[in-house]
């Protein structure tokens, strides 16, 4: 996708952590952003330029006066898209919040200050310096010039001790830095839920009923979402950690009409794969298979249609998207679902194409009958084609 070439300038202080900034980059990397790194000269003790080249494939930049044919934190400033410091010290917060620039990293940071790019900064220190009030007093001032936190996590700390301190989560630094590249501010405010992964209905109280999704697809969407601004809640039955938005983990398909409906939305996705039946005869104990004579028979019973139930009750400002799976003709097959529960936009794809890959071809159809088709691609850039289709 074209417009993802997009430029982040990674500053590295002085802390232990800078080590995990190494994956930060290769994060990065692997996801088609193009990378510059400055760092302050102490960090030269924790971290290794000759890798920090090889991992961003650039220069890496760290002297303030060195003969050149430009201004370089100027040039940095005009060629970024973004400005992030991981980690960021408790001395670096406190030049940045008085405006002093007495190295490469803080004179680029005072430049940035003149433009409306964003700046993150995830700091990373023992627990007793992070709680200074000085430096609480110098977070605060730079909150005040629109400059954006990524607060230090609880967890055991280089020093030996326990406490808040540790850098972010590098999967959060990530997520957060693509919030701040892509978001749209008119989606401030707006909500939007995204149900992902297979329903289980109970057979016993070891085994169940349920469906091959991997989640995949729903993932993309939720982080897509997030990144694009929306205040996101993803209702998965999946397990999720360490995720930048809102998650409500649930099981059966009551337990997702539930917590849907327990939910304000103004957009809502129904990418989960909901079991259509439940087991009306299952067992609370574990069925013993020396206890059966012959044949054993489950009775099913329909579980309630989670989307439809949705959008017989849904407000005049909300908008609901269905997702259909099928063998054969799937857009025809979609065509009849997207009537039948009252959607307003259903996607379309197949099996073959769509399960356990992390590639797919959708198409979506909207209630007006417009049909758009998403050619083969990633489930991450799909999902976010069908953002910008279903929310307006």
């Amino acid at each position: 996708m074209k417009d993802m070439k997009k430029n982040i300038l990674l500053g590295i202080t002085s802390s232990i952590a800078a080590y995990k900034v190494y994956e930060l980059i290769r994060l990065y990397k692997k996801n088609n952003y193009n990378v510059k790194v400055i760092l302050s000269e102490n960090a030269l003790n924790f971290v290794s330029p000759l890798v920090l080249e090889t991992l961003c494939e650039n220069e890496i930049y760290y002297k303030q006066f060195t003969p050149r044919t430009n201004v370089e934190h100027i040039g940095l400033v005009d060629w970024a898209d973004i400005f992030i410091i991981a980690p960021i010290s408790a001395n670096t917060i406190s030049k940045c919040a008085n405006g002093i620039a007495d190295n490469l990293l803080c004179s680029v940071f005072c430049a940035f200050l003149s433009t409306e790019k964003p700046v993150l900064f995830a700091p990373a220190m023992n627990t007793n310096m992070w709680n200074n009030p000085f430096i609480k007093e110098n977070v605060e001032k730079l909150k005040k010039q629109n400059i954006n936190f990524i607060d230090p996590q609880e967890g055991f700390l280089a020093c030996g001790t326990n406490g808040c301190g540790r850098l972010a989560d590098i999967n959060i630094i990530y997520e957060t830095t693509l919030k701040y590249l892509f978001q749209n501010k008119k989606n401030n405010n707006k909500k939007i839920i995204i149900t992902m992964g297979g329903t289980k209905e109970a057979i016993d109280n070891v085994r169940c009923i349920t469906n091959f999704s991997s989640g995949k697809m729903g993932r993309a969407l939720c982080k897509w979402a997030y990144r694009l601004g929306y205040e996101v809640c993803c209702i998965s039955t999946l397990p999720l950690e360490n995720e930048t938005y809102k998650t409500i983990n649930v099981s059966t398909a009551q337990e997702m009409l539930k917590a849907v409906q327990e939910n304000d939305f103004d957009y809502l996705i129904m990418a989960a794969a909901v079991c259509d039946f439940k087991v009306e005869n299952k067992s609370e104990h574990k069925i013993l298979k020396e206890n059966i004579k012959n044949d054993f028979e489950l009775k099913l019973t329909f579980n309630p249609d989670v989307i439809k139930t949705i959008a017989e009750n849904k407000k005049e400002n909300q908008k609901i998207t269905g997702f259909c799976l099928a063998d054969d003709d799937p857009v025809n097959c979609a065509k009849k679902k997207l009537q039948n529960k009252n959607l307003d936009f259903i996607v379309a794809n197949e099996i073959k194409t769509a399960l356990n890959t992390d590639k797919n071809k959708v198409t979506i159809i909207e209630k007006s009958g417009k049909i758009i088709n998403i050619d083969l691609d990633t489930k991450d850039n799909i999902a976010k084609k069908i953002l910008e289709v279903v929310c307006d």
